[in-house]
């Protein structure tokens, strides 16, 4: 049987953790979703540390490598750009890839403030290209059937919502002080780095978010210094290291308000002590309800009461292949999913996007979207009360 096949040239910007699940996600791509033709091509990557670049190629066979992004963009073969640089580089770099007419795929935020959000989607919009952005756990199996149940009416009438991201990253205070941790160049803490995957599930699952009211917290004030050539911006320092500020938040609660009259809470943090990754949900409506983890993927909980007691109750369901996408990966029930597999399924929906002309989403619009909820949750932290999201200037 033949099938109609479609080459797109791609060269990544930073190939550290998060460079390396998308040149391997583009990879599979061709495997999982094979009969769809998409041949993802890797032209080019750059890092500033060369030996990076140079286990990249030999790992996921780049055709090339550089020290200097501006080669990335500048490629006369690459028609796609994917930027998975520190946060406080992405607007430079994606500016400069639409620029280019590039095609972009970037990690969130595609910007340090809302104000940045907002001018990167503009410039995309103008210059007519397509982007997607980094939010993969909206493509979990069982967040697409809760989607699909509640846009069945299943549920009911939504009444309340619970979205958290709870993670340990920042929760040692030996945790050097990275641009993490510093205003100057992350802009924000928690909100920026956590909040947008939140606010996206939350939205993407019940609607637009009408008003917010906000507040923060920075639970550890101080980090030792990094020291030069000690690890990463995850590293940890000693009791004894000089300490520097820290000037972003730790921690970020929202009550918000639906468009269509749900009302919810939303909360992340970096350095709550227990939860692994515990980015998940809970949904409350007229006819029923679902929770949900990331830290256990594959299992969904499901309350749907008909009256008998042994529904009084929820039931948990196991991933399984009647679930979306679920099959392309696994072929029985209870066989386990990844956080990589969700990234496969992300830059198959971008590739389709470019093939097929239409843009899909998470596009840069749904990175604007969450930028306008950030943005009334900075509001509220000046005004101390409710805020409307609205357009930013």
């Amino acid at each position: 049987m033949s099938r109609h096949t479609a080459e797109t040239n791609i060269g990544i910007i930073g190939m550290g953790w998060m460079g390396s699940v998308h040149a391997r996600s583009y990879n599979a791509v061709k495997d999982k979703f094979y009969s769809d033709g998409l041949i993802p091509r890797l032209v080019i990557c750059a890092d500033d540390v060369a030996e990076r670049g140079s286990e990249a190629q030999a790992r996921f066979g780049f055709e090339e490598i550089t020290t200097n992004w501006m080669d990335v963009i500048n490629h006369p073969k690459v028609t796609v750009v994917d930027i998975t640089s520190p946060n406080f580089l992405h607007r430079e770099m994606v500016l400069a890839a639409i620029a280019a007419g590039k095609h972009v795929m970037c990690e969130k935020p595609i910007g340090t403030l809302p104000s940045d959000v907002a001018a990167v989607y503009r410039a995309a919009q103008k210059a007519g290209v397509m982007t997607f952005t980094g939010l993969n756990y909206r493509w979990a199996p069982h967040v697409q059937f809760a989607k699909q149940m509640i846009d069945s009416g299943k549920l009911g009438e939504i009444t309340n919502y619970y979205g958290r991201f709870f993670t340990m990253y920042a929760s040692n205070p030996l945790g050097q002080l990275s641009w993490r941790f510093l205003k100057e160049k992350a802009g924000t803490g928690a909100l920026g780095d956590l909040m947008p995957h939140t606010v996206d599930m939350a939205s993407y699952l019940v609607g637009p978010i009408k008003r917010v009211a906000s507040n923060k917290q920075t639970i550890i004030k101080e980090r030792p210094l990094p020291v030069s050539g000690r690890g990463t911006h995850f590293s940890v320092g000693e009791p004894d290291d000089p300490k520097g500020e820290v000037t972003t938040e730790d921690y970020v609660g929202a009550m918000v308000e639906f468009e269509n009259g749900a009302t919810g809470t939303l909360e992340v943090s970096r350095a709550t002590r227990g939860p692994q990754l515990e980015n998940g949900f809970e949904i409350y409506g007229t006819e029923g309800a679902i929770r949900w983890s990331f830290e256990n993927m594959d299992d969904l909980y499901i309350y749907l009461p008909d009256g008998s007691p042994e529904r009084e109750g929820f039931v948990r369901l196991v991933s399984g292949p009647d679930m979306p996408f679920y099959s392309k990966f696994q072929p029985g029930p209870g066989n386990n999913m990844s956080y990589d597999d969700l990234k496969v399924i992300e830059s198959y929906h971008f590739l389709k996007s470019i093939t097929e002309g239409k843009q899909l989403e998470p596009s840069f619009a749904s990175a604007y979207e969450f930028a306008k909820a950030l943005d009334a949750m900075m509001r509220s932290w000046e005004s101390g009360g409710w805020e409307e999201v609205r357009e930013i200037a």
